[in-house]
């Protein structure tokens, strides 16, 4: 555990020091072009269209992650396996740097120069609902939070680099430019399996900003947006991302 805690501790340190080098090592390109390249070859085969279709284009690369934690877990004092737990933790995070998004839509002076930078809080697949209204704007840094953090870290404290790789690709193939071309089934696949994934980090930012916050407030947004429910849907972080600030 000092050793995962420690990895995350160097991964965020290494986020801050390096921002502008973080677009470059955060490029996930390598999996979309996989995507492609699975899909060119397999679009017209049923497992592929299905609803586990995407597990073709997961195994590989986590089960590479995976034996090459295990090789490096005993050598040298785990020193190894912790560079390289936090190659893949830093790897996964992102891509972009959500203060410096936030930031740029601060400081654009003009509406469209504004809604361009907002654009970037959404994913692909859902930019369609990209709003300069202050709720919609706070709702979407708080799910992007989940995305691009929080979802990761909570995947790399429980399995190690693997967790944490699984989370993001997963992002990828459901949210990201992919899930506007892929087959609707591999896509709808991806959404549930990432659903599953979010539910217990989401859960627990909401209590985190229950505690930090106005504890009753956060807690009556959670229930009203359906957090209490066993439903897979973390939609209710926008609204209790909303409660928990001032949106001015």
């Amino acid at each position: 555990m000092f050793a995962t805690l420690l990895a995350v501790v160097v991964a965020l340190a290494l986020g801050w020091l390096a921002r502008d080098l973080s677009a470059s090592l955060r490029d996930h390109r390598w999996f979309v072009a996989w995507l492609d390249w699975l899909e060119a070859r397999l679009g017209a085969a049923g497992a592929w269209r299905g609803r586990w279709g995407l597990a073709l284009a997961l195994l590989p690369p986590l089960l590479l992650v995976a034996l090459v934690q295990w090789l490096l877990d005993d050598l040298a004092f785990g020193l190894p396996g912790l560079v390289f737990a936090v190659a893949v933790l830093f790897h996964a995070w992102g891509p972009r740097d959500l203060d410096r998004d936030v930031e740029d839509i601060l400081d654009v002076p003009d509406a469209d120069g504004r809604r361009a930078a907002a654009a970037r809080l959404w994913p692909a697949a859902r930019r369609d609902a990209v709003s300069l209204h202050p709720a919609a704007l706070v709702g979407a840094v708080f799910e992007a939070s989940l995305r691009r953090w929080f979802g990761a870290l909570f995947w790399f404290l429980l399995l190690g680099a693997v967790g944490a790789l699984l989370y993001r690709l997963l992002a990828i193939a459901a949210e990201d430019e992919p899930a506007l071309y892929l087959p609707e089934g591999t896509v709808a696949g991806a959404r549930r399996m990432l659903a599953v994934l979010d539910w217990p980090a989401a859960q627990l930012m909401a209590l985190s900003l229950a505690l930090v916050g106005n504890f009753d407030v956060v807690v009556s947004a959670w229930k009203a947006a359906g957090g209490a429910g066993l439903g897979l849907a973390t939609r209710m972080l926008a609204s209790v991302g909303r409660a928990s600030v001032r949106q001015e």
